[in-house]
C-alpha cells in the first residue's frame, strides 16, 4: 500500500513517457498495463496522456486466452505489468506477437480504452477522451465535495472505471491524498480506516458484506470517514442500513463503463433520507427514461436509462456503427424509475 499524491503521479509519470519514447511510442498507439493497484499503473496512464497514446487496463481476473482476444482486438503495441502478474503477462504473450498492427479507429484525444465485462457478450472497449475524462473528473469532485483535505482509501481494481476514475483520479485532481491498496482485504481496509484515518472510500455491495462479515466489524473505528460511496446500480438496502447504523453516511453514483462512470449521484446530504436511491443526474449529465419503443415514460413508471453527457465514452473501439447510442444518447440497459424528487431508482436491467 502507498500514500500518493498528484505531484507522485506526474513524477512517475515523467520516468514512464521517456521509456515510451525510447519505445519509439508514438499518438494512437495502444498500451496494455496488467497490474493490481499501483502508483506505477497510474503514472503510465498520466504517461500515455501525455505522448497521445492509449491506456489500456487489463482485467488481471481473466484467464489469459481472454486477455489474449483483449489484446489482439485493442491492437496493442507494448504489454507492460506488475512483477506479481509476470506469469500472466507471459501467457499472454505466448498466445499473440507484439507489437500487433495498429489499430484503425483511433482520433487525436482519445486518452483510455476500457474493456467491458461482457455480461451481454463479448468484451467491448470503451474509447475514453481526454476531454471526457477530465469532465469526468469535475463531475465526480462535485458530486462528491472533494477537496485538498480529502484522504481516499482505494481497494476497489483501477481496471476498471469505478475503481479508477470515480475518487482515485478526482481525488488527486482536487489536490486530496489516496492511499492505494493492491488489492481489497477486509482487514487490511479495517486497519488503515483506523490509522491512516480516510475521509472516504468506494466499495461495492460484496466488499461491504465482506467487512461485516469480518470478526474485527463489530470494533472498528469509523469516525473519520465522512461518508463511503458505494458504485454499483442496485445495492441492498439491509447493507445500507447496517453502515448507516454504524454511523458511516453511504452514498451512491451510478454508472457504467461506457459513462465514465459518474452519471448519476446521491447528494450526501440526502443520503440518510434515500436509502436504495441512486440520486439525480451529475454535473452536465442529461437523463431520459426511455419506453422499449424509444418514448419517454410518465412518471413514475419503470423505463430505460438513457444518457447524454461529455464523459460518456466516443464508441466502441473497432464498432463506429454502434447501436448502443440513439441520436446521441447512450442506452444502458439499465430500469429505473423516478420520484417526485427527482431521485432515480435501478430496479434491474433489460438486457440481462
Amino acid at each position: 500500500m502507498r500514500e500518493i499524491g498528484l505531484a507522485d503521479v506526474e513524477r512517475e509519470a515523467d520516468r514512464q513517457v521517456l521509456r515510451l519514447k525510447q519505445w519509439g511510442v508514438e499518438p494512437g498507439q495502444s498500451i496494455g498495463w496488467l497490474g493490481l493497484n499501483s502508483l506505477e499503473g497510474l503514472g503510465l496512464l498520466y504517461a500515455c496522456g501525455h505522448v497521445g497514446a492509449r491506456f489500456v487496463p487489463l482485467n488481471w481476473r481473466l484467464a489469459a486466452p481472454e486477455l489474449a482476444d483483449i489484446a489482439v482486438h485493442a491492437g496493442l503495441q507494448r504489454l507492460l505489468h506488475d512483477p506479481a502478474l509476470a506469469t500472466l503477462a507471459q501467457d499472454i504473450r505466448n498466445l499473440i506477437s507484439l507489437p500487433l498492427p495498429i489499430a484503425e479507429g483511433h482520433r487525436e484525444g482519445d486518452w483510455m480504452v476500457v474493456y467491458t465485462s461482457g455480461t451481454t457478450g463479448r468484451p467491448k472497449g470503451a474509447i475514453h477522451t481526454v476531454e471526457g475524462m477530465r469532465a469526468n473528473m469535475r463531475a465526480a469532485i462535485d458530486a462528491q465535495g472533494l477537496t485538498p483535505h480529502t484522504k481516499a482509501l482505494a481497494v476497489l481494481p483501477m481496471f476498471h472505471v469505478g475503481g479508477l476514475c470515480i475518487q482515485v483520479l478526482p481525488t488527486l485532481a482536487a489536490g486530496g491524498r489516496v492511499l492505494l491498496h493492491e488489492r481489497f482485504d477486509p482487514a487490511a481496509w479495517l486497519r488503515d480506516v483506523a490509522q491512516w484515518k480516510p475521509t472516504t472510500s468506494l466499495l461495492v455491495p460484496a466488499t461491504m458484506q465482506a467487512l461485516l462479515d469480518h470478526p474485527d466489524w463489530p470494533g472498528a473505528d469509523l469516525k473519520s470517514l465522512q461518508f463511503i460511496n458505494c458504485g454499483s446500480s442496485v445495492v441492498p438496502r439491509a447493507l445500507l442500513e447496517v453502515f448507516f447504523a454504524a454511523g458511516v453516511t453511504v452514498t451512491q453514483v451510478y454508472g457504467a463503463t461506457e459513462t465514465g462512470p459518474v452519471s448519476i449521484v446521491l447528494p450526501l446530504d440526502e443520503a440518510a433520507i434515500a436509502i436504495g436511491k441512486v440520486g439525480r443526474p451529475a454535473h452536465s449529465v442529461q437523463v431520459r427514461l426511455m419506453s422499449t419503443q424509444g418514448r419517454p415514460v410518465v412518471d413514475p413508471q419503470v423505463g430505460e436509462i438513457w444518457l447524454r453527457a461529455p464523459n460518456l465514452m466516443r464508441g466502441y473501439h473497432r464498432e463506429p456503427d454502434s447501436a448502443a447510442f440513439t441520436d446521441g444518447w447512450f442506452r444502458t440497459g439499465d430500469l429505473a424509475w423516478r420520484d417526485a424528487k427527482g431521485m432515480y431508482e435501478v430496479v434491474g436491467r433489460c438486457k440481462d
